[in-house]
């Protein structure tokens, strides 16, 4: 992922690629509201747990084996479901990240 914090939106908005970015709205950091420690903390943890997600989905048993006795088209629209489950993950995943790196933008920005 490349980050690139925009200053001039002064929003906290947060210039990403992948695309992911253009449906994650990020928070201001400020004083009177959460922390850049707190979201980082909370966002890596998040993200995490999420990676290990993808990671038992992945490792998971989807044999066609166990569609042969079922209609045609079973294991494919199996594999089909199980896609767009690690699709979706990746997807909250990447979220995580943007505010994960946000916070730690903000946080290098403030050490500068």
């Amino acid at each position: 992922m490349t980050t690139t914090y925009d200053p001039a939106a002064g929003t906290g908005q947060l210039l990403c690629n992948p695309p992911f970015a253009a449906m994650t709205t990020l928070p201001t950091i400020h004083l009177n509201g959460t922390g850049a420690d707190a979201l980082l903390r909370e966002y890596s943890a998040a993200r995490a747990a999420i990676e290990a997600a993808l990671d038992a989905i992945a490792a998971a048993t989807c044999n066609p084996r166990d569609f042969y006795p079922q209609e045609p088209g079973a294991w494919e629209r199996a594999r089909a479901e199980r896609d767009e489950v690690m699709r979706q993950l990746k997807q909250a995943s990447d979220y995580a990240a943007a505010w994960r790196e946000h916070a730690r933008e903000h946080i290098r920005r403030a050490g500068a």
